[in-house]
């Protein structure tokens, strides 16, 4: 359930943040408040239903392929792990002016009074977030039973209840928590868990046969941290640790990280090219 909680709290800070930015400018115009704050909730809405819509599409896309769901499955882990690594770079290049182009966005539409604007640019906001906990979470809901469902709920709702929590903190101005700690931190979380979506990708295709397994398992550490026990276990959904990995397993690992050190890397020299 590690998983689940950390997810849901990280994309629910975010669009937190999006929408306390666009509600503080409102609240800064009077002239304009009342009117642009329904629209603005009217976005939150549209795009918490879009957030929806797009998880009842990957269930019913996911029974089109009848025996072909474990590819399917799959896919979507791969997918899920490259948008948590576009999502960090996303806000490495744009988390430092995020406030200015919103309230820059906002204030092109209040003055063409299109409030439709403002809806849509909620929307889009909040649907980005919910879509991409959507797919995040997808491979666990697709093959958990009632029981698990119950329990991911469960840590679903605790959350986003740390989401409002950690976004109060947020707003006391640096008081207890800062916004640069806050990313620096989960960048680091959001990688690590990136990992170990890659990792069960490959797990996957080296089971579906795609892949040699080369040497299974290569040692075994369950001694020290067994990742069938519930604290190895949330270590292993939020890191991709195994007790007893198979040697392509652990090279797809590497080169992951290896991957993620070249891509940073290149992306700190763009600016300066």
């Amino acid at each position: 359930m590690g998983q689940v909680l950390f997810i849901v709290w990280r994309e629910s800070v975010e669009a937190m943040l999006v929408i306390g930015i666009l509600y503080a400018w409102l609240n800064n115009h009077g002239e304009v408040a009342a009117r642009g704050k329904r629209y603005l909730w009217g976005g939150v809405l549209v795009g918490f239903l879009c957030a929806i819509v797009l998880a009842l599409g990957l269930f019913g896309a996911a029974e089109l392929f009848g025996g072909a769901q474990d590819s399917f499955q799959t896919v979507m882990v791969f997918t899920a792990a490259a948008l948590i690594v576009h999502m960090v770079l996303w806000m490495r290049e744009h988390g430092r002016t995020l406030k200015r182009e919103l309230e820059s966005g906002l204030a092109d539409n209040a003055a063409r009074n299109n409030w439709w604007g403002v809806l849509t640019l909620t929307a889009i906001a909040v649907a980005r977030e919910g879509s991409e906990t959507v797919v995040f979470l997808y491979g666990m809901l697709a093959g958990a039973d009632g029981s698990t469902l119950l329990s991911m709920g469960g840590a679903a709702l605790l959350g986003f209840l740390l989401a409002l929590l950690t976004f109060f903190l947020l707003q006391l101005g640096g008081r207890f928590l800062s916004w640069r700690l806050f990313f620096r931190v989960t960048e680091v979380m959001l990688l690590l868990l990136a990992a170990a979506l890659f990792m069960n990708g490959i797990e996957h295709l080296i089971s579906m046969g795609y892949l040699p397994a080369l040497v299974d398992p290569l040692w075994d550490s369950s001694m020290l941290l067994d990742d069938m026990s519930p604290v190895g276990g949330v270590v292993a959904a939020l890191t991709g640790y195994r007790a007893h990995p198979a040697l392509m397993s652990l090279l797809a690992y590497g080169m992951f990280w290896l991957l993620m050190t070249g891509l940073m890397r290149w992306r700190q020299q763009q600016p300066a090219a």
